[in-house]
């Protein structure tokens, strides 16, 4: 859609703007507001609305909104939450467009109602609310700051949104000491209304946008978040900062917010299935916009390293393998291009030394060596102060340079050294050139680049996910008449007959509800078999003495089922006995977990991982949002640190990946189709060698308490 029709365009760019809780009074954040909004260049009309009228700024206050001679695209509300609904209400009779609600004290104090109240409000007379508990917005295209933050912004390519606003008021001006450029900066706060998803859908269609910064504490809806971040031009990248990574970290961005931070690794797997790049820290987050909001992505996959100091180079060439950034090792054609330009007791290795002595010539020459040889893909220039050279002459060849061949591969730039190195770095940036001084900041960044062609090229080739032939329906009715017993476990047999229906195969089992049943089922299994207690009451059948393994005769079951129903009874004397569970004893074969839950912000999860004993101590496991495709199911199962085992590490054969994966695939399916399952937990699924297959050797699956 053209941008003038997106429901947020006049938000970006409106014609005219109300500031209902004007300041008279300096320092003041209604003053603040109104005075970057008329000092900003921005030249649509502007209206101060304060009971008390007068003058601010030169401007005739409004007295009411009632007053106001038009009704307005924007309106921000900057008084006290108790007369916010009121102020509301007003703008809609007026027929305002969007509302800024600048004032706190809703939902991150814990006054949800009121906030709901609000959003009721603006839905009923069809305006938009962004807020309440924010600091504005800027707009680079209506030369509005329309914030109460610092009045110095940079105009360039980079949208920041913000979920605080402490946070972001700082990183305005971050980006302004970094000279990063910014096409607009949005504070979302509590997210009433207007939520990141949809403005990141508003800068994926914004030209003056090259790449998008948010700040994020949690997501009301992560799918409806994928699925805006997929269908995204690839030229536009979207960076992170998520924060709530560890378990107090959650706890305070629940207590700040009201988000729910869910599980950190979620969404680290769900930013990475989709192409979004997660910064550890703001410094990871500014290198990395920087560098993808200005440089092409890498066609290929050669880069070269030069340098005048010989120990920044190795510290580069390290730093090059920590962010998997490959680097050209062909030593004949490397000393063809470079053999030249390098004094005697230089290197043409890659890092490519230059010595201590180099200086602007030196630097031009294999600079422009590099950027003209079309086997090499990216280039970083590393400096290092020396006494010797002037560091500033180096920073006018490199800036020349990065003019003459912008955009045609990735280039980088470290200056190292004391205060006037850094001089060099600024001006640097001040010119649009990524420079840093710090060789693992330049690595990071380029590492970031690979990262995102990476990203690129697997999101062209995805599929989308298939559903198996699963006979959901009627899984969907079995899930809903347990239900209806009250019950959210599910037994052993109605679990096992699940995966019977969806295909998942697992261990020959009966339940035997005797002692004769039992002995008898044991028979028809064969030897060696495993009993365990099957009761909704009893989760871990282990602690209550309730699981038996490897009985290899009728004798060994008979004494093993008395046990069990005598330890299992002492220890839980409440629980509900619905018998034994009989199964075949699985002999050999790598113990795997293949699992799913669902996530507060992205709904079904599937996750896959090393399984057995130690998947509560390794926690070697990874996620995916569901469903997914079988190639997604392979990609997944490979990115376990202990991958190698199941390939044939140290000459064990290599297990059947493409069974795991149908698994991993039908188990996705299960959880997004039927909505009524919480949890499945199968472990351990024992993984054969290749071409055998694999089955599990026990189930669990948990419903949710309300099935629809």
């Amino acid at each position: 859609m053209p941008m003038e029709e997106h429901p947020l365009a006049r938000l970006f760019d409106p014609d005219s703007i109300a500031v209902i809780g004007a300041s008279h009074v300096e320092g003041k954040v209604g003053h603040t507001l109104f005075s970057n909004i008329i000092n900003s260049g921005y030249t649509g009309k502007v209206y101060p609305v304060n009971p008390r009228g007068g003058d601010i700024l030169g401007h005739h206050v409004i007295t009411s909104v009632e007053e106001l001679p038009e009704a307005v695209d924007l309106g921000m509300i900057v008084v006290p939450a108790k007369y916010v609904k009121d102020t509301l209400l007003q703008c809609g009779e007026k027929g305002f467009r969007h509302i800024i609600i600048i004032s706190s004290g809703f939902a991150e104090v814990g006054d949800v109602e009121e906030e709901e109240e609000l959003v009721k409000i603006a839905r009923e007379y069809g305006m938009r609310i962004l807020g309440p508990n924010v600091f504005g917005i800027y707009s680079a295209q209506a030369n509005l700051n329309a914030t109460f933050g610092p009045s110095r912004i940079k105009k360039g390519g980079i949208a920041l949104i913000s979920q605080s606003g402490a946070l972001g008021i700082a990183m305005i001006g971050m980006t302004a000491e970094q000279h990063l450029g910014l096409s607009a900066i949005v504070s979302v706060g509590n997210k009433a209304d207007i939520n990141d998803t949809e403005l990141i859908d508003y800068f994926s269609k914004d030209d003056n946008t090259e790449a998008i910064m948010v700040y994020m504490e949690g997501l009301e809806d992560g799918a409806e978040f994928m699925e805006k971040i997929k269908r995204m031009p690839n030229h536009k990248p979207v960076i992170v900062i998520k924060a709530g990574r560890s378990e107090k970290g959650a706890t305070a961005v629940a207590s700040h917010t009201g988000s729910l931070a869910g599980s950190d690794r979620v969404f680290s797997a769900a930013f990475e299935q989709v192409g979004v790049h997660r910064g550890e820290t703001l410094t990871d987050a500014f290198n990395w916009s920087r560098v993808l909001s200005s440089s092409p992505l890498p066609v290929k996959n050669n880069t070269v390293i030069i340098t005048n100091g010989g120990g920044v180079g190795v510290l580069a060439a390290d730093a090059a393998e920590d962010h998997d950034i490959p680097l050209l090792d062909d030593q004949t054609f490397l000393e063809e291009v470079f053999g030249d330009k390098i004094p005697p007791f230089g290197s043409s290795k890659n890092p490519v030394d230059l010595t201590g002595q180099a200086g602007r010539a030196q630097y031009e020459a294999a600079v422009r060596a590099a950027m003209e040889a079309e086997e090499i893909g990216s280039v970083l220039a590393l400096y290092c102060e020396t006494g010797i050279s002037d560091p500033m002459e180096a920073a006018e060849v490199l800036c020349e340079l990065y003019g003459e061949y912008r955009g045609s591969k990735p280039m980088i730039f470290t200056f190292i050294g004391g205060d006037f190195v850094g001089k060099c770095v600024d001006w640097l940036r001040k010119k649009g050139v990524p420079a840093f001084t710090e060789t693992d900041e330049a690595l990071s960044s380029m590492g970031a680049l690979f990262r995102r062609k990476r990203a690129v090229d697997r999101l062209k080739g995805a599929d989308t996910p298939e559903a198996p032939d699963i006979p959901f329906g009627e899984i969907r009715e079995l899930v809903r008449g347990i239900s209806e017993e009250g019950r959210t476990m599910l037994l052993e047999d109605e679990g096992r007959k699940i995966l019977e229906m969806a295909g998942i195969p697992m261990a020959k089992g009966e339940i035997a509800r005797t002692l004769e049943e039992c002995v008898d089922a044991a028979e028809r299994i064969g030897y060696p078999v495993v009993l365990k207690i099957v009761s909704e009451d009893i989760i871990h059948k282990s602690d209550a003495g309730g699981i038996a393994l490897n009985l290899e005769n009728r004798d060994e079951v008979i004494d093993a089922y008395q046990a069990i129903i005598s330890s299992s009874g002492s220890k839980y004397p409440h629980a509900r006995i619905r018998g034994i569970s009989v199964a075949e004893m699985l002999k050999g074969g790598e113990e795997i977990i293949i699992g799913g839950s669902t996530d507060p912000s992205f709904g079904p999860v599937v996750m896959f991982g090393l399984g057995g004993v130690y998947v509560e101590i390794l926690k070697d496991v990874c996620f995916r949002v569901a469903p997914i495709s079988k190639r997604e199911s392979r990609r997944l199962i490979g990115q376990i640190n202990s991958f190698p085992i199941l390939v044939g590490a140290r000459g064990q054969k290599r297990k059947d990946i493409d069974a795991l994966a149908d698994m991993v695939h039908r188990v996705s399916f299960l959880l997004t189709e039927v909505d009524a399952i919480s949890e499945i937990d199968l472990n351990p699924v024992k993984a054969f060698d290749h071409g055998k297959g694999c089955r599990s050797v026990d189930v669990r699956i948990t419903l949710k308490r309300e099935v629809k």
